[in-house]
């Protein structure tokens, strides 16, 4: 049965899980500024997680779940791996050429309201009245805070926001698998083993249309793309599984509306981006939504 506590505990840990994976897009503007292409900045991100990735695999290869996974889980395992943090990331870094971060994240915030689509779908499971209301806050308080960024500037600008999109779909179908493997494989098993998957996927595709040297970036570069790995993939993609494990995936996509504003702050800070009274008046609004779904009632041990 989950308390109170742990439900705080899950929201916390999927906020600062959120904001690490923001800092992502705005590492990845500043990676631009040094000549690199999107699959080769993604090499270098899942070349620097991989060891991570192996490490916690091997150490928690014996954990055993209370459901056990059976083939199929595992067929579902390489499927959700290839989509979540392979295609996402992928359709994400390839949108980032394009648009602003800010723009980025507006727009790859319609996957809180996939997630809860799918899982009416596939899962079953209902759209609750407080889940409704508190994603129309998040997403007034969005559109707030980027009405002065929404404006779109030539054919680039739609070329962006069509692959962005794509990711927020893929990312959406990860969180909703996730929401019942973990239970079957445990959060680090099942974290560990999709990113190895993912790695995986990312190293073939490199090798099969990329024609660039790896070592002939600048330091800034290697630099970027190892704190891109460390600090906005290996812990947040646990931070965020523990999270949709203690709070459910529907909850953690309401959460995760703190995502933009993380990302107007740090591309503010960043890259110089504006960051207007209206801005904050928006990220004030989010964290309203998120606080309300945040007082939702759980069961009681």
């Amino acid at each position: 049965m989950q308390t109170n506590k742990q439900f705080w505990y899950g929201i916390l840990i999927g906020v600062l899980g959120i904001v690490l994976f923001s800092s992502k897009a705005v590492m990845v503007k500043l990676a631009y500024n040094y000549k690199v292409d999107a699959i080769s900045i993604l090499l270098l991100r899942m070349l620097f997680s991989f060891p991570f990735y192996i490490v916690i695999a091997f150490i928690y290869r014996n954990q055993e779940s209370v459901d056990k996974p059976n083939s199929k889980d595992y067929l579902w395992l390489l499927f959700f791996g290839f989509v979540g943090y392979y295609l996402a990331s992928y359709f994400d870094f390839v949108g980032l050429i394009y648009i602003k971060a800010s723009l980025e994240r507006i727009i790859l915030f319609l996957y809180p309201t996939i997630v809860l689509i799918l899982n009416r779908l596939f899962l079953k499971q209902p759209i609750t009245k407080n889940q409704a209301f508190a994603i129309g806050l998040t997403y007034l308080g969005i559109v707030i805070a980027f009405s002065n960024e929404v404006t779109i500037s030539g054919k680039d600008t739609y070329l962006g926001g069509f692959f962005i999109l794509l990711s927020a779909i893929t990312y959406a179908s990860y969180l909703v698998g996730s929401g019942w493997l973990i239970p079957k494989f445990g959060i680090m098993k099942f974290t560990a083993y999709a990113m190895i998957i993912s790695c995986i996927c990312v190293f073939i595709h490199y090798s099969m249309i990329s024609k660039v040297n790896l070592f002939s970036f600048s330091w800034e570069v290697y630099t970027l793309g190892f704190l891109i790995a460390v600090f906005a993939t290996v812990i947040p993609s646990f931070l965020v599984s523990a999270s949709i494990k203690m709070i459910s995936s529907s909850n953690f996509a309401i959460v995760a509306g703190i995502g933009p504003i993380s990302t107007i702050i740090l591309a503010a800070i960043f890259l110089n981006e504006r960051l207007t009274l209206l801005q904050l008046f928006g990220a004030l609004v989010v964290i309203l939504g998120i606080l309300l779904v945040s007082l939702k009632k759980t069961d009681k041990c």
